[in-house]
């Protein structure tokens, strides 16, 4: 199963370093996503990040300095997947970029074949976002059939629940608030977390 970061929506301090350490710690993805923030606080950010981790973070806006960094992902909002369509996807991924996206509607599924893996949620209640509740039925089973693209738990997502999420079909789990709550156990959280990931 696999361990997804998204980076807290707002700033926190020494937040390069903790990136940093992050994937030193084993991170293999992770998305920037500061949803309230200009293109230089986003660059601020990247500039504070070694280039020799580029290549696992994933752009949730501003797509078009994916380039200036050498980042290989970028993510689609529901909002701007919506606005686009295959011609650009494809256009993308011909460039070599891997591509996902969030969904709430998990019956598009076969409709996303250009994206590596999609976000889907929330799959427990939301600890960043209260009042963000999980409308899953609580025998809830992912019946995805296609191998493209891989379905990513968000959501309320903790160690006590990896277990269930792997049961309930997901290919991986992502995490926010787990980590970004409480930024200086943020390090040791994530070591937690990728210890008690079922396989």
């Amino acid at each position: 199963m696999e361990l997804v970061v998204i980076s807290s929506p707002v700033a926190i301090a020494d937040e390069p370093i903790l990136i940093n350490n992050l994937f030193h710690a084993g991170l293999k993805c992770f998305h920037l996503r500061k949803p309230e923030v200009g293109i230089q606080t986003v660059k601020k950010l990247l500039d504070g990040i070694a280039p020799l981790f580029y290549d696992r973070i994933a752009l949730h806006l501003f797509h078009e300095i994916a380039a200036d960094y050498g980042l290989k992902r970028l993510h689609y909002t529901e909002r701007v997947r919506e606005a686009s369509g295959t011609v650009q996807w494809q256009s993308q991924l011909d460039e070599g970029f891997t591509l996902s996206a969030s969904i709430h509607d998990i019956s598009i599924l076969p409709e996303l074949t250009h994206f590596d893996y999609v976000f889907y949620g929330p799959v427990f209640d939301s600890i960043s976002k209260p009042g963000y509740q999980n409308k899953l039925a609580v025998d809830f089973k992912l019946g995805k059939t296609n191998v493209k693209p891989k379905v990513i738990a968000l959501g309320g997502v903790e160690i006590s629940n990896l277990t269930k999420i792997k049961a309930m079909g997901f290919d991986g789990a992502a995490v926010l608030g787990t980590l970004w709550n409480e930024p200086g156990k943020a390090i040791e959280r994530y070591h937690q977390l990728k210890k008690n990931l079922p396989v």
